[in-house]
């Protein structure tokens, strides 16, 4: 029997940065932008809120780059504040390090199993897709697609009734397949 599953998400990730007002080490992006043009050079900076006290903070996107290096279509989202464009430079590493920050996706995302998952006494393959790269423990996935707790899906993993190409362990953000022998 085979089954697919879907890893969506529901909301932007959090940002894990140390506000300046209060002790807060989150913010949340406000998907606005603030561009800058001084003669033919241009910045661009992400706003993002803090959760505690709302001050904003900026995540530099770039800065003292020629205008005619930036592509026309990403100007023009980036003057429209598009949210898509929000969420595919939050998932960009090359932001992160630039900025020194890595992203809190603990409530923003869910699991799609298209219909309520019982394994009875047949092996099941699942086929796990991530509508975006979110990092997520192929352990949680398991337990919460098929309504076990982690100890019993470790405990099916040491004892080799969940088999998989890769390590079913860590963390993952691509997709990847399993099975499930009972």
């Amino acid at each position: 029997m085979s089954r697919n599953w879907v890893v969506v998400p529901t909301r932007l990730p959090l940002v894990i940065r140390r506000c300046h007002g209060c002790a807060s080490q989150r913010f949340r992006a406000s998907g606005k932008f603030r561009v800058n043009a001084n003669h033919k050079l241009i910045d661009a900076w992400l706003l993002a809120l803090c959760t505690g006290c709302g001050e904003t903070t900026k995540l530099t996107l770039f800065e003292r780059v020629t205008v005619r290096s930036v592509r026309p279509e990403i100007l023009d989202r980036l003057h429209a504040n598009d949210l898509g464009l929000t969420a595919e430079l939050l998932r960009d590493p090359l932001v992160w390090r630039r900025n020194r920050v890595a992203l809190d996706w603990d409530g923003a995302w869910r699991l799609d199993t298209g219909e309520p998952d019982q394994p009875d006494g047949e092996a099941i393959e699942v086929v796990v897709r991530f509508a975006a790269p979110i990092p997520v423990r192929p352990v949680r996935l398991i337990a919460d697609g098929f309504g076990f707790s982690r100890a019993e899906v470790a405990r099916l993993l040491a004892e080799g009734c969940l088999v998989s190409a890769v390590r079913l362990t860590g963390r993952l953000s691509g997709d990847f397949t399993f099975t499930l022998k009972r």
